[in-house]
C-alpha cells in the first residue's frame, strides 16, 4: 500500500487502484484539487496570486463572448483512464451534462474538453502539467494553452501539429466562431495594477 495523503495519513490506496476507485475517494475534490494520472493520485500544487486572476480573467472574458461556449474553472475532466482538474476548461454548450432537473452535474465531465488552459504555477512539474494537455488533445481537445507567468510565454498545442511558443504581440489562436483575437501581451496586462 501507498499513502497518497488525502487526508492526514488515514487514505491509502494500493499500487493497482483503478480510475474508478479513485474517483470513489472521498477529498479528491478538496483543495487544491486530486489528479489520477499513470494510475498515480496526484495533488495539484496551489496556484497563487498570478494564477488566480489570470484564471479569473480568463474565465470572464470567454464568457463575455457570447458564443456557443462555456468556460469552467477547476472542473474534473475525465477520459481517457485519466481524471485532471485543468484551470480552465472550455466546452461546447451543448456538451454540458446537466441532471433531470437541468442543472449542471457536480461530477465534471468525462469527455475532453474543447479547450484546456492551464496556468503554471512555481511548484507545479511543467512535464506533468504538458502531459496533462497532450492528453486531452488525444482524447479530443482541439486547444491548450500553457501560460507560464514567469516566462511571460504562452505554449500552444494543437492536434496533429507542434507546439508554438507565443510571446509579446503575437496573437493567439482560440476555438473556432469566437469573436476573440487576445495577444500574448494582452493577457498578461491582466496582472498589472496601477496605484
Amino acid at each position: 500500500m501507498k499513502n497518497i495523503g488525502l487526508t492526514p495519513g488515514n487514505i491509502t490506496v494500493s499500487e493497482s487502484t483503478t480510475l474508478e476507485e479513485f474517483l470513489k475517494l472521498p477529498y479528491i475534490e478538496e483543495s487544491p484539487a486530486w489528479e489520477y494520472i499513470n494510475g498515480e493520485a496526484i495533488q495539484k500544487p496551489m496556484g497563487g496570486g498570478k494564477h488566480s486572476l489570470l484564471q479569473k480573467r480568463l474565465v470572464a472574458v470567454i464568457d463575455a463572448l457570447g458564443s456557443n461556449y462555456e468556460a469552467f474553472p477547476e472542473l474534473r475532466c475525465t477520459c481517457g483512464n485519466r481524471s485532471v482538474v485543468p484551470d480552465v476548461v472550455v466546452i461546447s454548450t451543448n456538451q454540458l451534462p446537466l441532471d433531470e432537473s437541468g442543472d449542471l452535474m457536480s461530477s465534471g465531465i468525462d469527455f475532453a474538453p474543447a479547450w484546456v488552459i492551464e496556468i503554471l504555477s512555481p511548484a507545479q512539474s511543467q512535464t506533468k502539467v504538458t502531459g496533462n494537455i497532450l492528453h486531452c488533445l488525444r482524447n479530443g481537445s482541439q486547444l491548450g494553452w500553457l501560460i507560464d507567468p514567469s516566462e511571460r510565454s504562452i505554449l500552444v498545442y494543437q492536434p496533429n501539429s507542434l507546439p508554438d511558443l507565443l510571446v509579446g504581440k503575437d496573437i493567439l489562436p482560440v476555438l473556432k466562431d469566437m469573436n476573440l483575437k487576445p495577444s500574448v501581451d494582452e493577457i498578461f496586462a491582466w496582472l498589472q495594477r496601477k496605484n
